[in-house]
């Protein structure tokens, strides 16, 4: 049976002039009552995104999987709060996270120093992991085309082998 990988959504939305504090306590009971919807694994909302004005919201999600996650956006739940934050923001922008910016999703993200380490910890081994395996055969190629097949090899298995692991195995000291 294939284990199901949470989904994880980024949304954002640029709240008109004048509705910021309506939008966010309307924004914080949806989030709340969201959690009665199936497969629901958290939510959170990020006011004050860097770089970002200061009428724009992020709200991030975690959904068990793919079909929770359309089953929730499907939802009358969702379709009535939709079509009220439609009155009061723009349309939202949403992303699904898939790679390194999920790797440190969790209600509440770790100190940078501490999400540094764990990166750290998956990349010095498999770099030199990958120096073994792919090096004799990219030795004689362009200094270029050796960094491209390298890197995309490195960023390949943090993404979706070597990361996940990680996170997994310092869970505990990553939520301290």
């Amino acid at each position: 049976m294939k284990t199901q990988k949470p989904v994880h959504v980024a949304i954002v939305r640029k709240v008109l002039p004048g509705k910021e504090e309506e939008f966010k306590t309307a924004l914080r009971n949806f989030l709340g009552e969201s959690f009665i919807q199936g497969g629901v694994q958290g939510a959170g909302m990020i006011t004050a995104l860097p770089g970002a004005q200061p009428n724009e919201i992020g709200i991030l999600r975690t959904f068990a999987s793919e079909a929770e996650r359309d089953a929730f956006y499907s939802s009358q739940l969702f379709k009535d709060w939709d079509a009220y934050a439609n009155t009061v923001t723009e349309p939202g922008i949403y992303r699904n996270l898939t790679g390194l910016e999920a790797w440190f999703r969790s209600p509440g993200q770790p100190p940078r120093y501490k999400m540094a380490i764990a990166t750290l910890i998956g990349v010095v081994p498999t770099g030199v992991f990958l120096s073994y395996v792919i090096g004799p055969f990219i030795a004689n190629a362009n200094v270029l085309v050796q960094q491209l097949v390298f890197g995309a090899c490195v960023v390949s298995l943090l993404t979706w082998v070597v990361m996940p692991l990680v996170t997994k195995l310092l869970k505990g000291w990553l939520n301290k």
